[in-house]
């Protein structure tokens, strides 16, 4: 209905003096949505789905998982309850399965992949257990993760990886094909080989580090499913309640009384040190 108007729009014509007809200039917002018009007809515009099907396979998300809305969840991947998919990750379930299980996060811009096999024509879905923590930008292919492990920031786990309970991939490491990651080592470098065992303070904050990912996905899961009035009026209260001067207020005799729900953490508002007593 809409490119029916702006096309309608965009005929529209205006007399001149001399009689004859002059098309009418279209504003800028009217140009602007002219040249997507023709573009679209080119080309198809981007139809991002967060959850998307492949070929027959859909993907089960639990309800109280999280799953950001630019993230993309693709063909046959399971993903469980209180598990969290973070912003720009993809997820390919296409030529083979992805599981990941409960109270599992999957952090920004990381991808999972799979394999339909490997050169012994093994197969090899990805498999990622509950509790597991997957670092910013790591990439996994066709491996298998087990509960409460660590995958650290820009890891690469190749075809056939093997990380047991309680293990850690250090950031940025590349761990080589068929490579088994033992219980309670830390794994590092390029390749990536043992470089200690973990210590008891680090298995605690693995178990943890997914606890506190699990609760934040719920801040965000509810600022997410906020409507645009809500976010409207938010922004707006934020702007007449969160800067303003108590001494300049005080001058005038103006006593402003900000909601409770809208204060901000001092470090949040720029230049404001607490006063001397």
């Amino acid at each position: 209905i809409r490119i029916r108007r702006w096309e309608h729009w965009g005929k529209q014509s205006t007399r001149l003096d001399s009689g004859s007809e002059k098309p009418a200039k279209p504003s800028i917002a009217l140009d602007v949505a002219s040249k997507a018009i023709t573009t679209s007809k080119n080309s198809v515009v981007s139809r991002h789905r967060t959850l998307m099907n492949v070929f027959d396979k859909a993907p089960i998300v639990d309800r109280d998982a999280f799953v950001a809305p630019s993230a993309s969840v693709i063909g046959d991947v399971q993903v469980g309850r209180s598990s969290s998919i973070w912003y720009g990750c993809v997820l390919r379930g296409d030529v083979n399965s992805i599981s990941i299980g409960s109270g599992t996060n999957i952090q920004d811009n990381s991808l999972v992949h799979v394999a339909k096999s490997n050169l012994s024509g093994k197969v090899l879905p990805t498999i990622i257990g509950s509790n597991v923590t997957v670092g910013h930008s790591a990439v996994l292919h066709g491996c298998t993760v087990e509960d409460e492990a660590f995958v650290g920031m820009g890891a690469t786990l190749l075809d056939g990886v093997y990380v047991e309970k309680h293990a850690m991939v250090a950031a940025g490491a590349l761990v080589r094909q068929n490579t088994r990651i033992p219980c309670g080592e830390v794994w590092g470098g390029n390749p990536a080989k043992f470089l200690r065992k973990l210590t008891e303070e680090e298995m605690t904050f693995i178990s943890q580090s997914a606890l506190n990912y699990t609760n934040l996905a719920q801040v965000h899961a509810a600022e997410n499913a906020k409507s645009f009035d809500e976010i409207e009026l938010e922004t707006m209260l934020r702007k007449k309640f969160a800067r303003r001067d108590e001494e300049y207020d005080s001058m005038l005799g103006v006593v402003r009384e900000t909601p409770p729900e809208l204060i901000l953490p001092d470090n949040i508002i720029p230049d404001k040190a607490p006063k001397a007593a």
